[in-house]
């Protein structure tokens, strides 16, 4: 088991709070205490002897606190090895104290960044000595026992009060793959934050301790956790515990949504796709315009409003089965109803600034790419033929280009003003994608004449334009840029629709 006593502890911290009652346990264990700076004074405050770092090395703090620890007496007293002869010979020679506890934390780097200091008060807090003294004492865990979080300060107690100050292999083994990982952690948000805008070789790094495990993945025969903190992105007012499948679906709900700002807006997914997106005068009226669009599939889906739930469109939500709802805000009346059913989500969504990036696995390594963040609008619209949109259609098509941009590849999207009608998902062909988005319109009675179309890349063929004017759709926006673009221009030219075009393409897979 290879138990250690501890004799001997070295604590020098950034965050004080918590440290007391460990510190505590320690001094019933008559153990020796070792400290810097502020660290020292704390201790001293409340009672505790300490032997000052300075006193070992023979050395004060140095540039301005940049230098305390870093001496070979302080990790010789860590590093060297206490069954190795010659190394007892050169601890007795040098008269360096045995460490055989390290209680450090780091600078608040990430907090500092976060916070937008300025360059010089950020690169004081890249921590060195705490970094290093983390590193030394976790390499020695066959002797040394690391403790390099504040949140480890109450399981470190009940382990010494559990073995009467002593360690044994296994925890040192244990709290010293804790450290690696709070040092892996801290240099990489380094590396991230110094990288920005740099030119250098591309490495992937990213580095999420907070985690959650989940019920499974996409199916119960699969593991999931997920890794992330959700409390920065939402209040969770009810229900039970997302799932896998939830949070994909969140994750989509969430970007599709940041299209929407100014006028009230409602979404509802399913597996990723919105089955009903609108826009109105009022959330009430959004909600109805948008479960219109597919009342079949919105059943177990996730909602999502960009403006405060309010009574009246509570009312309407809760006539209908679903997982999960997300919105800025929730009046009282409106959540207390909606919190009748225990198992249902509700979500208070926070203005928090999502990553840039996208990343994730892909055979035997990590795929990366920029969030598609272009959104075309009217003045990106590039007429193609003979005659412009009208202003009606200029509307549908940038409210249908929105949808489609979120809605996985090959898709068409039908739209008419600000209220989804139909979208063909995830087609093997355009074709297909297209008649399917017309039949299911069509199912629920929605009267596609004066409709707009909006497809995620360019048409090869005339083809999709011939079978939509047939449909009674009367306007196109796609990106273009196809050798055979005039076919479908001379298609819509002879049928008096209006086509533009946008130059950007918007695949999702």
């Amino acid at each position: 088991m290879n138990t250690v006593k501890i004799k001997s502890a070295l604590i020098s911290v950034y965050y004080k709070d918590g440290l007391e009652p460990l510190v505590r346990e320690l001094q019933k264990q008559g153990v020796t205490f070792y400290s810097t700076g502020g660290t020292q004074d704390f201790l001293e405050k409340l009672g505790v002897e300490v032997v000052p770092v300075e006193n070992v090395t023979d050395y004060p703090s140095i540039f301005g606190g940049r230098v305390k620890t870093l001496h070979p007496k302080i990790f010789g007293g860590i590093l060297h090895r206490r069954g190795h002869e010659q190394d007892q010979q050169e601890l007795r020679h040098f008269q360096i104290p045995a460490l055989d506890l390290v209680i450090v934390d780091l600078y608040p780097f990430e907090e500092t960044v976060a916070s937008g200091a300025a360059v010089e008060d950020i690169i004081e807090k890249i921590d060195i000595g705490g970094i290093s003294l983390i590193r030394a004492a976790a390499k020695n865990f066959q002797d040394v026992l690391i403790v390099s979080n504040r949140e480890q300060y109450g399981e470190v107690v009940e382990l010494l009060q559990a073995k009467d100050g002593s360690t044994d292999l296994s925890d040192r083994k244990r709290f010293a793959a804790k450290a690696f990982d709070v040092s892996s952690h801290y240099d990489t948000h380094i590396f991230n934050h110094l990288s920005k805008e740099q030119e250098l070789a591309p490495a992937f790094k990213q580095s999420e301790r907070t985690s959650q495990a989940l019920r499974y993945g996409e199916n119960p025969h699969q593991a999931g956790t997920f890794y992330g903190n959700l409390d920065q992105l939402f209040d969770k007012l009810n229900g039970k515990e997302l799932s896998y499948n939830n949070l994909v679906d969140v994750d989509a709900a969430v970007l599709l949504m940041a299209e929407f700002s100014d006028q009230p807006a409602v979404a509802i997914l399913k597996h990723t796709n919105a089955c009903g997106v609108a826009v109105a005068d009022s959330l009430h009226q959004a909600y109805l315009n948008a479960l219109a669009c597919d009342p079949v599939s919105a059943f177990g889906g996730v909602i999502i409003a960009n403006k405060t739930i309010d009574l009246a469109t509570a009312q309407e939500l809760n006539k209908l089965f679903f997982e999960v709802l997300i919105a800025p805000e929730f009046d009282q009346d409106a959540l207390e109803l909606l919190k009748s059913k225990k198992n249902r989500i509700l979500l208070r969504q926070k203005p928090v600034q999502l990553p840039a990036k996208l990343f994730k696995t892909l055979l035997n390594g990590v795929i990366e790419q920029d969030k598609d963040l272009a959104t075309e609008t009217a003045k990106e619209f590039k007429t193609a033929t003979n005659r412009a949109p009208s202003p009606e259609e200029v509307e549908g098509l940038e409210f249908a280009l929105k949808v489609c941009k979120h809605t996985k590849s090959n898709t068409i999207v039908l739209a008419k003003g600000n209220q989804l009608l139909a979208s063909g998902v995830g087609q093997t062909s355009r074709v297909d994608a297209l008649r399917q988005a017309i039949e299911k319109a069509r199912s629920f009675g929605f009267d596609l004449q004066g409709a707009v179309m909006a497809s995620d890349a360019f048409f090869p063929f005339p083809d999709c334009v011939t079978i939509a004017a047939e449909a009674g759709i009367t306007a196109v926006v796609q990106p273009g840029g196809s050798i055979k673009d005039q076919d479908s221009i001379d298609a819509c030219n002879e049928r008096n629709l209006a086509m533009v075009v946008t130059g950007v393409r918007h695949f999702k897979h």
